[in-house]
């Protein structure tokens, strides 16, 4: 075999052995994409793990979150499923490398093949506006624990049923944008309308429970996850 031969094979070699090294990327990063997340809130508790982020701005701006907050599309925030509100996520953009610390105080998104919703402001920062959406990896820096919620309690009856407020609108569109957040982990979520001098409220609940004891625990649990919660008596039969 010449020189010029040998060149030539290794280069085929090389290049061989350079898209082995690809696919078995692709591949790592198609399962890491599949594994569970666990949702542990602590710095660090988490390994970083790859999902596929979009983008919300303008048509949301100034409607309320699900954690009760306004959404801004200029702060850096974001929505996820299942993290408590106020974990902070690192978000990295696989593509290239930006990254991005913004806060869980929304739910969502609730499309088929999407994991996490960006802010405007924060989907700009790791150039994913054009995209729409790109593969990510996101690590926990932690969580800021003023989004704890207080059970308030209207009245302490100790004859049912109860039900637990989570929020009241009188644009019907943001209560069934909640009720559909809650849906993803509380089955029993409803809205209840109510009209006070001529004016219609969307009250979303979660309910009901035929004991106080029980309600009391579902209602602690949701203002551990951040979501403002008022246990009543419930007025409707379910």
């Amino acid at each position: 075999m010449t020189s010029d031969e040998k060149i030539r094979a290794a280069s085929r070699l090389l290049s061989d052995l350079c898209k082995l090294v690809t696919w078995y990327f692709s591949l790592f990063t198609v399962l890491s994409s599949c594994a569970p997340a666990k949702y542990d809130v602590q710095e660090g508790k988490l390994a970083k793990f790859y999902v596929v982020a979009s983008w919300y701005g303008p048509e949301f701006h100034g409607r309320p979150t699900s954690s009760g907050e306004t959404f801004d599309m200029n702060a850096m925030t974001c929505a996820h499923k299942e993290y408590p509100f106020g974990t902070k996520l690192k978000v990295t953009n696989t593509a290239n490398s930006r990254s991005v610390v913004c806060v869980v105080n929304d739910r969502g998104p609730f499309i088929k093949g999407r994991d996490i919703d960006l802010s405007y402001a924060a989907a700009r920062d790791i150039d994913l506006i054009a995209a729409g959406t790109a593969p990510v990896s996101i690590e926990v820096m932690g969580r800021d624990m003023s989004y704890l919620r207080p059970v308030k309690v209207q009245s302490f009856e100790r004859k049912g049923p109860y039900a637990i407020q989570v929020g009241s609108f009188t644009d019907s569109m943001n209560a069934v944008r909640l009720k559909v957040a809650l849906r993803e982990k509380y089955t029993n979520a409803y809205i209840h309308e109510t009209e006070i001098n001529g004016v219609t409220y969307y009250r979303v609940r979660i309910g009901n429970y035929d004991r106080f004891s029980q309600a009391m625990e579902a209602a602690e649990l949701l203002g551990q996850e951040g979501y403002p919660v008022l246990m009543l008596r419930a007025d409707i039969k379910m």
